[in-house]
């Protein structure tokens, strides 16, 4: 009896120690030239017949960027949409759900359509040997598939790195890995945290924030750097908004007024606005804890944007989806050991189509909107935002 606990309590632990070896394996360290390159993507969002631009985006995002560090920020699957006409070999088709007579939903058959959709991606990405985890989005949990499912599937992929911390009520799948040095020690945390269907939980939050006193507690009492990265966004991002007039440039409505990006602390694109004014309990643990640099979401497809808001920087990274309307692209981060809080974040756009042959990458502008000098070019941009705010208004009335 004793020698079968014995054994039982030694592959818990082989067990429990194997993502670390994994991402030591993996190679999560600095470079000889004291660099560490992370490259995020998200939401592919795709089915089991993938747009070919899609897929094209993400090896053309890898070699453009030679990361050593890539992070899926959600949304891997469309689960179930009608409508990608000209982006891939099956029209009309876009979702990985199969429904069966009676309305509910057959798991076998969409579990097999998740693992086709999933395989497309991720055997494009172990192609270059490069170590990668995934904070899962809420299309990947829609389609009816568990945490230990998804676990499964993702794990059976040499160079995924994804395994549960935090062992939430809520299910999400949240853990960190970390960056070591020259020197062997621990220099960089990275933390995945799974928004599930709408958002982080606070008991999510409460893990985060447990785990980061530890680390800091490790650490010599010094928090660890880090950069967070998740699906659904933090609604503090709103903060890097500014309310504004009708007749301002780069004005959104919002709930019954105007709202732009805050040029002062933010830049790149944006197409929504965002309710300024809100400080979530997420944001608080990261302020607590101090180790948060930034964070990253994805989620909106069409937002590539970031800002500096208490401290912390945010911001928003297009999708990949080509089923959506773009803007489409990938955001790269370089982090340099010697000045670790001072990394470099660039937003790039991916324009063009395989099929035409004129894809192209560019560096996203950091500049949300113009604003004009000359009287006459500034009197047509307001009469512009005008007529812009009252088709909005006529969208809105009725789409109600």
């Amino acid at each position: 009896m004793k020698k079968l606990i014995s054994a039982a309590l030694a592959a818990i632990m082989v067990l429990t120690c194997l993502p670390f070896a994994l991402a030591e394996e993996n190679g999560l360290r600095f470079g000889a030239d004291g660099t560490f390159t992370i490259l995020q993507l998200s939401d592919t969002q795709d089915d089991a017949y993938p747009a070919w631009d899609m897929l094209n985006l993400v090896k053309t995002s890898i070699e453009f960027s030679s990361p050593d560090l890539i992070v899926l920020t959600g949304d891997l699957v469309e689960d179930h949409r009608v409508g990608d006409f000209g982006v891939d070999s099956v029209p009309f088709i876009e979702g990985v759900n199969v429904n069966d007579i009676d309305g509910g939903l057959n798991y076998e058959k969409t579990k097999a359509n998740v693992e086709k959709a999933v395989d497309a991606v991720l055997s494009e990405i172990e192609k270059y040997d490069v170590p990668y985890v995934i904070a899962l989005g809420n299309n990947d949990r829609k389609v009816g598939l568990s945490s230990e499912d998804w676990t499964r599937i993702l794990t059976a992929y040499p160079h995924c790195v994804f395994f549960d911390e935090s062992e939430d009520e809520q299910g999400g799948v949240d853990y960190h890995v970390t960056v070591k040095g020259n020197d062997g020690t621990d220099k960089f945390n990275v933390w995945l945290m799974d928004t599930c269907l709408h958002g982080i939980s606070d008991e999510q939050v409460d893990w985060y924030r447990a785990e980061s006193k530890k680390i800091t507690s490790e650490n010599g009492g010094v928090p660890l750097p880090a950069l967070a990265f998740q699906h659904i966004q933090a609604s503090d991002i709103g903060n890097l908004f500014e309310e504004c007039s009708i007749w301002d440039e780069g004005a959104k409505k919002l709930n019954g007024r105007y709202v732009r990006l805050n040029r002062e602390i933010a830049s790149g694109y944006n197409f929504f606005g965002f309710e300024p004014g809100q400080t979530s309990y997420e944001f608080s643990a990261w302020k607590e804890c101090g180790d948060v640099l930034g964070a990253f979401f994805g989620h909106q497809h069409v937002e590539g944007f970031q800002g500096i808001w208490d401290g912390i920087e945010l911001g928003f990274t297009y999708g990949c989806e080509m089923a959506k309307t773009g803007p489409y692209g990938f955001r790269v981060f370089t982090l340099h050991e010697d000045d670790i809080t001072n990394y470099e974040n660039v937003l790039y756009r991916y324009e063009g189509s395989v099929t035409l042959g004129n894809v192209s990458v560019r560096r996203e502008k950091n500049e949300p909107y113009k604003t004009y000098d000359d009287p006459f070019f500034a009197t047509l941009a307001k009469i512009k935002n005008l007529f812009t705010a009252i088709f909005s208004a006529l969208v809105d009335l009725f789409s109600d």
